[in-house]
């Protein structure tokens, strides 16, 4: 990957509608060259996929917290149970498998506290194998990006 790609893919991380012919003129090079590297990109993953970003607020999910989780043990069973379990519930948007003092940090999106504690008790409290669960509640969110630093 050259410099080049890497200008292509600054430029589809702040607008993936972009059209070629845009696209193009804004990197320096003609559509034809412009269309094959982008298709390159495609091709090798390193353009995973396009996505429209919804704003949360609009559409009734003005709450984001973070919990923390603790399983019961960390055997491949029960990490893998839990796994499972989350895969399919939409409110968590991210999992990250943690090393450090707890075993799981989940991004969680919900109306409000009201509709939090209800996703609590109905779907976390519900999965087996949980020892502990933490909630942090963020008072202001200061920076998020979905744009890699590319250099």
């Amino acid at each position: 990957m050259d410099q080049m790609d890497k200008n292509i893919l600054q430029a589809l991380q702040h607008d993936g509608k972009l059209q070629n012919n845009e696209l193009a003129e804004r990197i320096g090079l003609s559509p034809s060259p412009c269309l094959r590297r982008v298709k390159q990109l495609e091709d090798s993953g390193i353009i995973d996929r396009y996505v429209a970003l919804v704003n949360p607020q609009k559409v009734n999910l003005g709450l984001t917290v973070f919990a923390r989780i603790w399983l019961k043990s960390q055997d491949e069973k029960t990490v893998n149970h839990f796994i499972d379990a989350i895969m399919d519930i939409a409110e968590i948007v991210e999992c990250q498998l943690m090393a450090g003092d707890c075993d799981f940090f989940l991004r969680i999106v919900v109306a409000d506290l009201e509709a939090y504690r209800k996703f609590q008790i109905h779907h976390l409290n519900k999965i087996s194998g949980i020892q502990n669960v933490k909630t942090e509640i963020p008072l202001q969110k200061i920076k998020q990006t979905t744009v890699l630093p590319l250099t």
